[in-house]
């Protein structure tokens, strides 16, 4: 019996993801909790990467170790977090692009707990061979998937579903002073939906064009 065919038998007890399609069923191992697996896939952005974690599913859900000091330390990823959050969005929301200018700047880690997320990276690094470029990943709760972008790279998503939340880790406090943005609109991005709802803020930021970054490769 196929997961779906399982979920369905008890009737509106099912989880919300009883009809996405069913995958064989992966025993969660104690050696796979000891030394998680996980695929770290190269973006155009130099520094910016998409971490896939192993997912493991049985006939209760699904089990997934997305960070692990030892592995992100051997895959050369900075692990000295100084702040953690949460950002949950209704549907047509778009918030960014984000992020801290020196001395604040910070490395981040984006990870969707549930719904779906368009989640974007533009560099904002002088120098950089990809300075002004843009990359785009799905990030999907029930992938377990998560962006990691570097220092001087502008973040930002919209909601593709019915809601998004999405979790944050980050090398650096907020600091309101240095907290800024560049124009969702500037960067050359095609959003999957359009009228998003957006903040005041977000509105108000500069242009790409116009902005002068502080930010060295």
């Amino acid at each position: 019996m196929t997961y779906s065919e399982q979920f369905e038998s008890r009737g509106s007890h099912a989880p919300p993801f009883a009809s996405l399609p069913s995958r064989p069923v992966r025993p969660v191992e104690e050696d796979f909790l000891v030394r998680p697996r996980i695929h770290v896939v190269k973006t155009r952005i130099p520094g910016c990467f998409e971490l896939r974690p192993t997912v493991t599913r049985d006939a209760r859900g699904f089990f997934a170790k997305v960070f692990h000091r030892p592995l992100w330390q051997d895959l050369g990823l900075r692990t000295d977090f100084a702040e953690e959050y949460s950002t949950y969005s209704l549907p047509w929301t778009l918030r960014g692009l984000h992020f801290q200018t020196p001395p604040m700047e910070h490395d981040k880690v984006v990870l969707c707990l549930r719904g779906n997320a368009f989640d974007v990276a533009v560099d904002l690094r002088r120098g950089s061979p990809t300075y002004g470029e843009h990359i785009s990943v799905n990030l999907s709760s029930m992938q377990s998937n998560a962006l990691y972008l570097p220092a001087g790279v502008a973040h930002g998503f919209c909601v593709t579903g019915d809601e998004a939340l999405l979790y944050y880790k980050l090398t650096s406090v907020y600091a309101p002073e240095q907290d800024t943005g560049i124009r969702w609109d500037s960067a050359g991005i095609a959003w999957p939906i359009t009228d998003p709802i957006l903040s005041e803020r977000d509105r108000e930021l500069p242009t790409l064009d116009a902005y002068e970054s502080p930010f060295a490769f």
